[in-house]
């Protein structure tokens, strides 16, 4: 039996969206508070910190080391989500949030912002998204399940990979012009296909990227040397990597939630198609935020109106679903809850691969 609410529809998908309509309800919210992202960041990253300090004083093995643990990676988690509204936030805007963010939350977590600018912003080009261009979509739904599972199994070793693109490759590839070029290529991107190549860096961003690579680098390799000569504990680095583990592992079901991957990536998809082929989850308003922290629960709303603050999405979500003169294509993108998204994408799946 078809899902009634499932966006394969073929009627639903060859629907207008009131797309200037829809604009026009949302219009005064696209101003950003920057207010909020200081107090919001700064309170997790100082919490995530904190707690990171206070997991590695608390008894080993004790119910408060898993609490302290589990406070660390939530709140790291959250402030490293920041890194989404970076890419969106106006160029030479935020110059002092961008700058703070690294230094205490993209550089000790070998995720400076780089990373992700530009490769997120291809993934919101209408030419780009679920194309084979696109670094961050894989058609999950038409492949075969096994690659979920993959794609959740490489959070044990994506850390691991990271901390070795930064203090192993960075310093090998100022001394070699084809391997500088195969890190920035290939290693040197917040994506999920292996396959993606990073076009070269525009030319008025290459001092900055350098800068924060260079600097990731020395946070790296500083805290192995200061490992290595007794000053920190080796566990603190052991720590470092449990937490990037759970944040990739929440992360990764973050990302799986977050569309449909309905589509091979050998066309270009419809504005329809491409809207009902992402996911909001509004969910729990307390529970929810934790695993799609700053306003990613409202994934489809956001590829709708991409520049968006993160503090709007919730509001402009309600207007949509609650105004809109036919809300019925909006609606077709929520779905009750992650275990929802996740288990229409596993079927979806096994449907298309029944013997495996």
């Amino acid at each position: 039996m078809k899902d009634p609410i499932s966006p394969t529809d073929t009627q639903q998908e060859n629907r207008p969206f009131p797309l200037a309509e829809a604009r026009e309800m949302v219009r005064e919210l696209f101003t950003p508070k920057p207010l909020l992202y200081w107090v919001d960041f700064l309170f997790h990253v100082a919490l995530g910190w904190t707690a990171f300090i206070l997991t590695l004083q608390a008894p080993a093995y004790s119910l408060w080391q898993l609490f302290f643990y589990i406070v660390t990676t939530l709140s790291l988690y959250r402030a490293v989500i920041f890194t989404h509204e970076l890419a969106h936030l106006r160029r030479n805007t935020f110059g002092l949030f961008r700058l703070v963010w690294n230094i205490t939350c993209g550089f000790p977590l070998m995720l400076p912002s780089f990373m992700y600018s530009g490769v997120h912003n291809d993934h919101h080009k209408r030419k780009i998204y679920g194309t084979r261009e696109d670094g961050e979509y894989l058609p999950f739904a038409v492949g075969q399940p096994y690659r979920i599972a993959l794609y959740l199994l490489l959070v044990f070793v994506l850390p691991l990979m990271i901390a070795a693109r930064f203090i192993l490759l960075t310093p090998l590839s100022w001394f070699h012009a084809g391997l500088r070029r195969l890190v920035w290529e290939s290693a040197s991107s917040l994506s999920i296909d292996f396959n993606y190549r990073r076009p070269p860096a525009p030319s008025r961003d290459r001092h900055n990227w350098r800068l924060q690579e260079f600097t990731t680098f020395l946070y790296g390799a500083t805290a192995v040397g200061l490992a290595t000569a007794g000053i920190i504990p080796w566990r603190a680095l052991l720590l470092w990597y449990l937490v990037a583990v759970l944040m990739f592992l929440l992360n990764s079901l973050r990302t799986l939630a977050a569309h449909c991957y309905r589509n091979p990536g050998d066309r270009v998809m419809e504005f329809a198609e491409q809207y009902l082929d992402s996911v909001n989850i509004p969910g729990n308003a307390l529970i929810t935020p934790l695993w799609a922290p700053v306003g990613l629960r409202y994934h489809a709303t956001h590829h709708l109106f991409p520049s968006l603050p993160y503090h709007a999405l919730g509001e402009a979500h309600r207007r949509l679903a609650g105004n809109l003169s036919d809300s019925a294509l909006y609606l077709q993108t929520s779905r009750n809850s992650l275990w929802d998204a996740l288990h229409r994408l596993w079927h979806e799946s096994r449907e298309h691969h029944p013997h495996t």
